[in-house]
């Protein structure tokens, strides 16, 4: 069961990285792909208007670095997982994108122009709290070494030097 999270959890951010890259209409409406000049993170951050956070998000909303930082993060992330390898990585990579991500959306109760809720009603835990709290369970207990290439990594030189990156 470790191995299928690990594949659904990977599957989930390299979607997310592939709708972004070519706007596959899901998240990202045809047309507004990274590869067709779009931005990655001009819509989500830009989109902060309250919180403590506000000021700091906009201001990266769009900016090359944060798009590329994203867009590089959701395919490492999304590889490493699917692969089974690099999973410490991964989960320390994953957790520091997605508590920014929390930190957007936080205060979490924020109501849209139509009166429902933006997301979580829960200050504390939502989706994003889970996949960063799943990612450091399947590093924990390799979870890559079921149905990935997580053995193989563990015998790569540098792998058996420092363990923290398998």
């Amino acid at each position: 069961m470790l191995a299928v999270l690990r594949v659904a959890t990977g599957l989930i951010f390299l979607w997310a990285f592939l709708d972004k890259m070519f706007a596959l209409g899901w998240a990202t409406p045809s047309g507004r792909g990274w590869i067709e000049g779009g931005s990655p993170t001009a819509g989500f951050l830009g989109s902060v208007s309250v919180g403590p956070f506000e000021s700091v998000f906009n201001s990266w909303a769009g900016a090359a670095w944060a798009d590329w930082l994203f867009m590089l993060g959701l395919l490492g992330i999304g590889l490493a997982l699917v692969l089974g390898v690099a999973l410490w990585p991964a989960a320390i990579a994953g957790a520091l994108m997605l508590g920014f991500m929390w930190a957007a959306v936080w205060p979490p109760a924020r109501a849209l122009s139509d009166g429902s809720p933006s997301g979580s009603t829960n200050p504390f835990v939502n989706y994003h709290v889970v996949y960063a709290a799943v990612m450091f369970v399947l590093a924990s207990t390799r979870a890559g070494d079921t149905w990935g290439l997580g053995r193989i990594w563990a015998r790569v030189a540098p792998v058996g030097r420092f363990p923290w990156i398998r």
